[in-house]
């Protein structure tokens, strides 16, 4: 009701249509969970409404904030990509010649109808796009409460974010001496970053990472890993690349057939110059990969999932709070490197300070961006600033950061686990057992973190 009643996106996010259109027909192309014909027909279907919201856009979008008209712009012509080649492409082993057809009328007048939304967009409604992006305090400490059942002042966030932010940027530098002593820790980063493989070994790469951090979690005794296949590692589709580095897409909790689960990472375009894809692949530098792969498959959000058909109740299988899905995920990558994954090796931990730095300033930027008046300018110039990241990513973040205002959630429920670990190994004394933690804590569900901390220790106490 929050959402619809007063944040009221569906009159502000232009980009929200167009997206929505694209995900109602990838979630059927994505896995085969009937036969080519029968999910074609679904897409027909589906496709046959899209140039109606489309025009329903039109009417519903009153005065949104320019960066969000903007970022719909910029993410149309992937979303045309997509109906005009990977569409096609994933049914191209239907032969019913009439369904064929019809499935080429119903995509080209998707097809048709992005190009008109795109040229609406940068002709009518980005020059009358004023709105303002900010929540307002108000807003944001309801929303937050809604979602994560955090009520702690907004004082005191920042303060909690910042505090981790000082202590990760000590260590950052502190770990970059022990790599060269004789240069800055940013040059230090820069020279990591530069060891990465070619383009075309990434994904195989990425793969035999998922085999090593397996068997250390087994080895270990991290956490019990359920019976499963491996994650396959894949490009991220074309019309997500434009946002997204690295994603896990698993199945839902309730499919008996299509079990596959992706990880998806993102390539340079082939067709860009030599100079600008080694620019691009800087970001998977060997350490990098390790611990994006933490948390996206093991032990960060695949094997969440994996525990999934294993939650009590089914709603706990379709909902989470992303405090617990993202703090999980990000709570294990300086999880498995404190228990020895690579010890030794100062390049891993400088990769994990430099994603934990990045989570800090996401929350102390989403904070400020919509209580404080923070623009999109100045938070990119702190992601570059205080998170170490290149201009581009530093926008980019900064962007997000506008639409997704409790992005904060990686370092909120990171901190919150840590806590809860500590209090919860004091409450076990000589009976606590990491893996005992991991496995309680993994098959309560996606608990909002207050009500996790209920059902380990009986109250809820202090969050962080």
């Amino acid at each position: 009701m929050l959402q619809l009643d007063v944040i009221r996106n569906w009159e502000r996010d232009p980009d929200s249509y167009s997206g929505a259109i694209t995900n109602a027909a990838y979630i059927l192309m994505k896995r085969a969970f009937a036969p080519p014909a029968e999910r074609l027909a679904l897409v027909i279907a589906r496709e046959k409404k899209m140039p109606a919201l489309l025009q329903l856009a039109r009417s519903n979008l009153k005065n949104p904030p320019r960066v969000f008209t903007q970022i719909a712009i910029e993410q149309v012509d992937g979303n045309a990509s997509f109906f005009r080649d990977d569409l096609p492409l994933a049914f191209k082993a239907v032969t019913d010649a009439a369904l064929v057809a019809e499935f080429k009328a119903s995509n080209d007048a998707v097809i048709a109808a992005l190009g008109a939304y795109k040229l609406w967009l940068e002709t009518e409604l980005l020059p009358r796009s004023q709105g303002d992006f900010a929540l307002g305090a108000d807003t944001y400490r309801r929303l937050l409460a809604a979602t994560e059942l955090v009520d702690l002042p907004l004082e005191r966030l920042l303060d909690v974010a910042e505090a981790d932010r000082l202590a990760n940027e000590a260590q950052f530098v502190a770990t970059a001496r022990l790599i060269d002593p004789r240069k800055p820790a940013d040059e230090v980063l820069a020279e990591v970053e530069a060891q990465h493989p070619a383009p075309s070994a990434l994904l195989a790469t990425t793969q035999d990472t998922l085999d090593s951090l397996r068997e250390f979690i087994v080895a270990r005794h991290i956490l019990t890993i359920p019976e499963s296949s491996p994650a396959r590692v894949q490009e991220t589709p074309p019309f997500q690349r434009s946002t997204t580095s690295a994603s896990m897409d698993t199945p839902g909790p309730f499919e008996t057939r299509a079990q596959q689960a992706y990880y998806n990472m993102t390539l340079p375009d082939p067709r860009w110059p030599a100079d600008r894809q080694a620019d691009f692949m800087r970001q998977w530098y060997f350490a990098s990969i390790t611990n994006v792969s933490v948390h996206e498959v093991y032990p960060g959000h695949y094997l969440q999932f994996l525990w999934a058909k294993e939650f009590p109740g089914d709603v706990r299988k379709v909902f989470g709070a992303n405090t617990n899905v993202e703090g999980w995920a990000h709570y294990t990558e300086q999880m498995m490197l404190d228990e020895g994954f690579h010890a030794g090796e100062p390049v891993y931990r400088l990769a994990q300070l430099q994603d934990a730095l990045l989570r800090d300033v996401r929350c102390l930027v989403g904070i400020r961006m919509h209580t404080q008046g923070l623009t999109v300018e100045q938070a990119q110039q702190l992601f570059e600033t205080q998170a170490h990241q290149p201009a581009p990513v530093a926008l980019s973040e900064a962007k997000r950061g506008s639409n997704d205002p409790l992005y904060g959630y990686y370092t909120l429920g990171k901190l919150a686990i840590l806590k809860l670990r500590a209090d919860y190994a004091a409450k076990l004394g000589p009976a606590y057992t990491l893996q005992g933690f991991h496995d309680t804590f993994i098959r309560l569900g996606p608990l909002p973190m207050p009500l996790v901390r209920e059902k380990l220790l009986g109250a809820r106490g202090e969050l962080l």
